[in-house]
C-alpha cells in the first residue's frame, strides 16, 4: 500500500475522532522519521526514545488542533524539537523531572476496545514462546507489556505505577506491541 498524503490526512481525520487503528498507523509511519530526529540531536538511544514516545503523546493529545494545510511529520519534528529543547533546559537547570502539560481530563482518548492486528499475533503465541519474544524489547517496553497484559493493569494503573503521564504510557505500549509484533513475525518467517 502506497502511502499517500490523502491516505495520511484521512488517518489524521480518523484519529481525530479517537480511532486506535489510526494513531498505530499514524506512530508506525512517523516513528523512524521523529526516532531519527531525535538521535542525531540527543545522539543517545534511550534519550531519543523517550522524547519520540513524549512527542507523539503530545501530539496525539492535542491532534484536534493539527491544521491540515501543513504536513503532520513537520508538525510532529516541531513537537519533538520543543520537548527536547525543553528537556535539556531542565537538565542543565537540574529541575529535570518527568511532566505533562496535559491535564488528566484533557488526555485525548485513544480508544482500547478493539484488538489490532498486533493484539491479535501477539494472543496466538504459546506462552513460553512469547515470553522469549518479549525479552527481546528493550526493558522499559518489557515493562508495560508485562503491565498491560501479565498483571492486567489499565492504562491509568500502568501510568500510576510508572509514574509517568498517562499518554506516555500509551504510546510506549502502542510502540511495544509494534515491535513485540515484528519480532513474532520474523521468528515465524525463519
Amino acid at each position: 500500500m502506497e502511502i499517500t498524503k490523502e491516505l495520511i490526512l484521512s488517518q489524521i481525520r480518523q484519529a481525530k475522532k479517537g480511532n486506535q487503528s489510526a494513531f498505530s498507523f499514524l506512530l508506525d509511519n512517523f516513528w523512524n522519521e521523529v526516532y531519527g530526529f531525535q538521535l542525531k540531536r540527543v545522539k543517545d538511544e534511550y534519550e531519543a526514545e523517550d522524547i519520540a514516545i513524549e512527542s507523539f503523546s503530545k501530539a496525539f493529545d492535542k491532534i484536534h488542533t493539527f491544521d491540515e494545510k501543513y504536513t503532520f511529520g513537520t508538525w510532529l519534528i516541531a513537537i519533538s524539537k520543543n520537548i527536547q529543547i525543553d528537556k535539556s533546559r531542565k537538565k542543565n537547570a537540574s529541575i529535570y523531572a518527568l511532566t505533562s502539560d496535559a491535564s488528566d481530563e484533557h488526555v485525548q482518548k485513544i480508544i482500547d476496545d478493539s484488538p489490532t492486528p498486533e493484539d491479535k499475533l501477539i494472543t496466538e503465541q504459546n506462552l513460553a514462546e512469547l515470553l522469549r519474544y518479549i525479552k527481546q524489547l528493550k526493558p522499559h517496553y518489557q515493562e508495560v507489556i508485562n503491565l498491560r497484559y501479565f498483571h492486567e493493569m489499565s492504562y491509568n494503573e500502568i501510568s500510576e505505577t510508572l509514574e509517568e503521564p498517562l499518554n506516555n504510557v500509551k504510546v510506549r505500549l502502542l510502540r511495544a506491541k509494534k515491535l513485540l509484533a515484528e519480532i513474532i513475525t520474523q521468528n515465524r518467517t525463519s
